[in-house]
């Protein structure tokens, strides 16, 4: 299984960028995708969720409004869109999947997902 996340670069403070991951070796429709990021010193933190269907997502209290998660099935492929970036969004990007269970379930934890991609790294400037 890989995810191959791409997108990332230098980008100035309330500028856009687009994420990418890319999987193969798994069919995410049967798979939750997550977006996580790691700062420079600090823990991987939670930014985005979508279910499988893309009923249902949810974010961040720091990129609610900004950001966009989305998904396509037909090309495997989970999709983060980041607008009004700040330099406080500087990290390294991952994508992570979830085997589904089906229960409706949100999950937050980095330790819940099974499958990670290499990350990608977005420098926002001031």
């Amino acid at each position: 299984v890989q995810l191959q996340a791409s997108g990332g670069g230098l980008v100035q403070a309330g500028g856009s960028l687009r994420l990418s991951c890319a999987a193969s070796g798994l069919t995410i429709s049967n798979s939750v995708m997550a977006w996580f990021r790691q700062a420079p010193g600090k823990e991987r933190d939670f930014v985005a969720f979508v279910s499988v269907s893309a009923s249902s997502t949810y974010y961040a209290d720091s990129v609610k409004g900004r950001f966009t998660i989305s998904r396509d099935n037909a090309k495997n492929t989970v999709y983060l869109q980041m607008s009004s970036l700040k330099p406080e969004d500087t990290a390294v990007y991952y994508c992570a999947a979830r085997r589904t269970d089906y229960s409706g379930r949100i999950y937050y934890s980095a330790g819940e997902y099974n499958y990670w991609g290499q990350g990608t790294l977005v420098t926002v400037s001031s």
